[in-house]
């Protein structure tokens, strides 16, 4: 049976067309706010250069190609959770060009709350939606022109836990992932807990399988975001809130195991998520070839000084881990300085030579007796055959519009 990542290979030779199979460029998107901007990724000279824009209804959250990489689905929200009367959280769907630019295409759907994350089913035929507040999952026939059909009503009432922050289905399809992160306390309110819930999947139908939270309540636990491994044995979890990495077991029927093989702390100072506050992890990917994950730590705390908000100086990196397929077990061998603050998202090439990385906001920081100002970018580091970063350029972005809120590939599992 062909793993996911062979699968994805053979449809972007055989289906994405002959100008995105053979040019040296990959199409590379990037939003902030309401625009989304198509780039063309130079892998060879390790460039974006900007191609075009379109401007959707409102901020974009997250955004999703079909299997054949003909459509991209984007998310959007003004990021008001209350504001659906204003009809401001939507889909919108984008013809994808050869040359990866981007044209409207069918009608935007309204949805009912703030879409943050969407994906589709490796079939293409259902669209996936998780909401954070409050946590909520949808689902959505794609229609075969690749426009968004009917909502599916589900039959079931699903368990979404608290604060829904990525949705997935593993590579089988039999199932449906959540990553539901919880909160972490705050004065006058308990810690939130976090889980991880499976869902069976069928035909658009999700039902209640699998609820995971080491130790059993969810308290102290924040996943944020998954990635599978390409023989579809392994989930690799980002926990957030813990500033940590999990690996899960993967059962041939879409299961996840009971606990976690391994969890391990993903910060080069242990106790940085005690000394800053706004200490995060971020997103999750495998390398194409199986043996590398990386993940980004995210500081994104201040501290006032002479009436100005700074950097609290908390962590803002890559994290390589080299993996072992056999056991699952990661290993750390870097921190990549990051060159900018709060990587909501980044990209790996489908060689799996270049990792392109995006800051989503500009900083102050105090640098000897000066302060100055880190802009927003997108920072671009060469992989080496050890798994190794090495930066090679940032590419500044100017965020006035909104901030440098999501990034993507065609490639994306």
């Amino acid at each position: 049976m062909l793993n996911r990542r062979d699968l994805c290979t053979i449809l972007v030779g055989a289906m994405a067309g002959p100008a995105m199979a053979q040019s040296p460029r990959q199409p590379f998107y990037a939003s902030t706010g309401p625009h989304l901007t198509h780039y063309d990724l130079d892998v060879a000279a390790a460039r974006v250069t900007a191609r075009g824009t379109v401007t959707l209804p409102a901020n974009v959250q997250y955004a999703w190609p079909d299997p054949a990489r003909r459509f991209l689905y984007v998310a959007v929200s003004n990021n008001r959770p209350g504001d659906a009367a204003a009809n401001r959280h939507c889909f919108a769907v984008f013809r994808i060009a050869p040359d990866g630019a981007l044209t409207p295409h069918g009608a935007v759907v309204p949805l009912r709350q703030r879409p943050v994350h969407a994906s589709l089913d490796h079939s293409g035929r259902y669209l996936l939606a998780a909401y954070n507040l409050p946590s909520a999952v949808s689902v959505h026939v794609i229609n075969a022109d690749g426009s968004i059909g009917a909502e599916v009503i589900q039959q079931q009432t699903l368990d979404t836990g608290i604060y829904a922050h990525q949705i997935r289905a593993t590579p089988s399809d039999a199932t449906v992932a959540l990553v539901t992160r919880g909160n972490d306390p705050r004065p006058g309110s308990p810690e939130d807990p976090g889980a991880l819930k499976i869902y069976r999947f069928q035909q658009g139908q999700l039902s209640n399988l699998q609820s995971l939270a080491p130790g059993g309540d969810g308290i102290g636990f924040g996943p944020r975001h998954l990635d599978f491994t390409p023989d579809g044995r392994f989930a690799v979890v980002s926990l957030e809130r813990e500033n940590s990495i999990g690996i899960w077991k993967l059962e041939p029927d879409g299961r996840l195991g009971a606990e976690p093989l391994f969890r391990k702390s993903a910060l080069r100072d242990p106790d940085a998520k005690a000394k800053y506050p706004g200490q995060t992890a971020g997103p999750i990917h495998v390398h194409p070839g199986g043996r590398f994950i990386y993940q980004t730590n995210r500081g994104s705390g201040t501290i006032e000084q002479d009436g100005r908000r700074l950097s609290n100086g908390g962590e803002n990196n890559v994290v390589v881990w080299a993996f072992d397929p056999a056991t699952g077990e990661p290993r750390l061998i870097q921190h990549a300085p990051a060159h900018g603050f709060e990587l909501r998202t980044f990209a790996v090439d489908p060689g799996g030579s270049l990792l392109v990385a995006a800051s989503q906001v500009p900083m102050l920081v105090r640098e000897g007796g000066a302060v100055a100002s880190v802009s927003a970018g997108l920072s671009l580091y060469r992989i080496g055959v050890d798994g190794k970063l090495t930066f090679v350029r940032k590419q500044d972005v100017d965020t006035s519009a909104g901030p440098l809120f999501w990034s993507g590939l065609l490639t994306m599992p």
